[in-house]
């Protein structure tokens, strides 16, 4: 459970305060980490330690001791030397291991406790119980963020993101899949929606310095007990999908902020058909040309307003107005009335996402 370079680094602190050397071996006798030399010609002695019933042991030269994971026998450790001052050592060093495996433990069963929650797959009750057990604080504020990075198994983006933020202990960074990171942080006092944003772009730009990586960001609404944390977690999968449709050119994306696109991911695909049928009398959007879906998108951006779109296009307001009336023409909808623009506008959305979904599909 605890990796070589971590016990490695601990022994390596050990002797660099005591200056007696260490090596720690598993229990089939093969060392995982050492600051001695020719360890191996000890396998065997190591062996019949480990079957032994004693936790500690003085042979050739060295003191044996016994690393235990909930009775099990988990690590032995050797000491050079066999006064009383490597004894103490070796207690030492074997405590120090002791309470690694302990804190990765802890830390493996939050992270499979948070996973658990994400996914819907607790009962109230243990819920809250699990969170007793592990330490964990269920009345904090909290939000949901997914980071989809670019390449499945990135484990140079979990490491980013974990570095930003390990030292905050009542955030959690884990991943349910090989492609999205899931980030599930405590929301301070005071803290907005706008500050959430903030964070989002900070991973943005974290993850854009490292080579081949980028990444979209998405998260939920802030919930205030531990048992809603999978209502944000789902709020940000939709946001992250809805994103994909309608806002393909941004990075971050947040659910409150999704608008109309919200309800329109939700539709089912026959509605939809039906729908742009009856708008555009069987007509597919995409039949327009680019010189018209140039002319509706930039009308759009600039709320209706026909001087200041003529103007961005570069053609005179007659001749905007000319297209626009073109446009009423062929679809029964003029862009000029607010209530006909809401439903081309509507309308142009419902294509994309179905669009979307014909992808998904294959």
């Amino acid at each position: 459970m605890i990796s070589n370079q971590i016990l490695q680094d601990t022994i390596d602190g050990i002797k660099n305060i005591t200056r007696v050397d260490l090596c720690v071996m598993d229990t089939e006798g093969k060392p995982l980490a050492s600051t001695l030399d020719n360890v191996d010609e000890y396998e065997s002695a190591v062996l019949v330690f480990a079957e032994s019933l004693a936790e500690s042991q003085a042979l050739q030269g060295y003191q044996f001791f016994k690393v235990f994971d909930e009775n099990q026998l988990e690590y032995i450790i050797l000491v050079k030397g066999e006064t009383d001052d490597e004894y103490m050592i070796g207690k030492i060093a074997a405590f120090q291991i002791q309470n690694l495996l302990v804190a990765y433990k802890e830390r493996f069963d939050k992270d499979n406790f948070i996973k658990n929650l994400l996914l819907d797959n607790l009962l109230l009750i243990d819920i809250y119980n699990r969170a007793k057990k592990l330490h964990i604080d269920t009345d904090v504020r909290r939000v949901v963020f997914i980071i989809e990075t670019q390449n499945e198994k990135d484990t140079g983006a979990l490491e980013t993101v974990k570095s930003l933020f390990s030292g905050k202990s009542k955030d959690f960074i884990t991943a349910v899949d090989e492609k999205n990171i899931i980030f599930v942080r405590e929301v301070k006092p005071g803290e907005t929606y706008e500050d959430l944003s903030k964070v989002a772009q900070t991973i943005v730009d974290a993850l854009g310095t490292e080579s081949s990586m980028g990444a979209h960001v998405a998260f939920g609404t802030i919930v205030n007990e531990i048992k809603e944390v999978s209502r944000s977690y789902k709020e940000a999968k939709m946001a992250l999908d809805v994103g994909k449709i309608f806002y393909s050119d941004k990075n971050v994306v947040a659910y409150s902020k999704l608008g109309i696109g919200r309800l329109i991911y939700q539709l089912p695909l026959p509605l939809c058909k039906m729908f742009i049928k009856e708008i555009f009398e069987g007509r597919n959007p995409d039949d327009f040309d680019e010189e018209t879906l140039t002319t509706i998108n930039k009308f759009f951006e600039n709320s209706l307003n026909v001087s200041e779109t003529s103007r961005q296009l570069y053609i005179h307001r007659n001749t905007l107005v000319y297209r626009l009336d073109k446009l009423q023409k062929s679809t029964n909808l003029d862009l000029r009335v607010f209530e006909d623009a809401i439903t081309f506008k509507i309308a142009l959305m419902v294509v994309k996402y179905m669009k979307y979904m014909e992808t998904m599909d294959f």
